[in-house]
């Protein structure tokens, strides 16, 4: 028997399968991590690309930074503090600097929560707050993308002199990637906002790891220009979370520069569909809840044969992460219900990971090892399984003869995608 493991929240689940049968780890490239990321940070704001450098900026009066929220694992401590310092040395004060958690639709964190994402030394010196998709008031209207998305966004952004977006770039299933303007575009912006930018995932085109002609993603962009982000800092990490490369400047060049990079991680071939995936979207906080863990399996979608076995190994302890998903969903029974839901109602944020996993369970069989409760997993349209053991056995029962295995343990982070002929 062969031993591998895989993470699960804070540690990883160790798990083994016969020998003889093809088996593939497939992950991101393995990549070093920058010696010093301190110093990657504080290059890659001396280097700036695009034309922008943070010290055309003297006089602003005002200064507010987009910052990812509990489901992202972003280098905060090293990200923030020479950028505040770059700040500060414009003349402006700590009062004169705002940190928005941009948590686009996903609930709103309370204070208590904030130590999770901004470290404590900047939490003590600079006011922080959280955006609130739903609350009204303290959004404003732009105008309209030329694809019909209207541009609502976070008041206090707007009202910045200087508005800065932090974040990783890293693969997204319909996005093509993050980063960028995104933290703003979406991050702090109103539901009706992300309703309409993400309604653009049915087209072909929004597909993972596609950029230049992903409409979604474009529209992303066209809504960083309404918003008017004057400055991206954007990290990219290896398979171990650590920085291995930092990109600061305009926007639009950040990402034209940091893509790249991007793919050399995270861009893996594999030679053919797996009849067995047993994916983990990377452990905390990727699986902190299913609405986020949903990437993993799109991921694993990819490589994935038709009438095949996904085992989604991703703990949830908060749940399924959307209250309006979970309502969506206490009245359906099928896939083929979800289908013709959206196809009655239109398309709506939350439970729109609905129609993902039910694109990529209908065809094939789906596990979840979690520490959700079995009625709710089922609720999803997920078969639960009681532990990755009890998840195994049940794959392997009807495993065909020269089947494949593919194990992803990072697989939100990897950009998996089966070779074809000529490649």
């Amino acid at each position: 028997m062969a031993t591998f493991s895989i993470p699960y929240h804070d540690k990883n689940l160790h798990f083994s399968l016969p020998d003889g049968v093809e088996t593939e780890v497939v992950v991101p490239r393995d990549v070093p991590a920058a010696p010093d990321p301190v110093g990657a940070v504080e290059a890659a704001l001396d280097a700036a690309v695009g034309g922008v450098d943070l010290g055309g900026f003297w006089g602003a009066h005002s200064a507010v930074i987009a910052i990812s929220d509990k489901t992202r694992r972003v280098p905060h401590q090293y990200l923030l503090p020479p950028l505040l310092r770059r700040l500060e040395a414009l003349g402006l004060g700590p009062e004169a600097i705002w940190l928005i958690i941009a948590t686009g639709t996903h609930a709103p964190m309370p204070p208590e929560e904030y130590p999770r994402v901004v470290p404590e030394d900047v939490l003590a010196r600079y006011r922080v707050m959280c955006h609130d998709a739903d609350d009204q008031e303290n959004l404003e209207r732009l105008g309209t993308t030329s694809r019909g998305t209207p541009a609502w966004v976070n008041r206090r952004f707007l009202e910045a002199d200087l508005r800065i977006v932090v974040g990783n770039i890293e693969p997204h299933q319909f996005q093509g990637f993050s980063g960028g303007v995104k933290s703003a575009a979406i991050g702090l912006a109103g539901r009706t906002t992300v309703n309409r930018n993400h309604a653009l995932m049915t087209d072909a085109r929004a597909q993972l790891g596609r950029y230049d002609d992903n409409p979604a993603r474009q529209d992303v962009e066209e809504l960083g220009q309404l918003i008017g982000v004057h400055f991206a800092l954007n990290a990219i990490l290896n398979g171990n979370k650590e920085i291995v490369q930092v990109i600061a400047g305009e926007p639009l060049a950040v990402m034209e520069v940091g893509i790249p990079f991007s793919r050399e991680v995270s861009q893996v071939t594999v030679a053919a569909p797996f009849d067995l995936v047993i994916a983990s979207p990377g452990g905390h906080p990727k699986d902190i809840n299913l609405y986020q863990s949903q990437k993993a399996l799109r991921h694993a979608s990819q490589v994935a044969r038709e009438d095949g076995v996904v085992i989604l190994v991703a703990a949830c302890p908060e749940g399924v992460g959307s209250a309006g998903y979970q309502a969506w969903m206490a009245d359906v029974r099928s896939h083929e219900e979800v289908f013709a839901r959206f196809e009655r109602e239109g398309f709506q944020v939350g439970p729109h990971k609905a129609l993902l996993i039910s694109q990529d369970s209908v065809h094939r069989r789906v596990y979840l090892v979690s520490e959700m409760a079995p009625d709710l997993v089922r609720g999803m349209l997920l078969t639960p399984m009681d532990d990755l053991e009890t998840a195994l056995a049940a794959a392997l029962a009807e495993f065909p003869e020269n089947g494949r295995i593919g194990i992803l343990p990072r697989a939100s982070s990897t950009i998996p995608y089966v070779s074809r002929l000529g490649e």
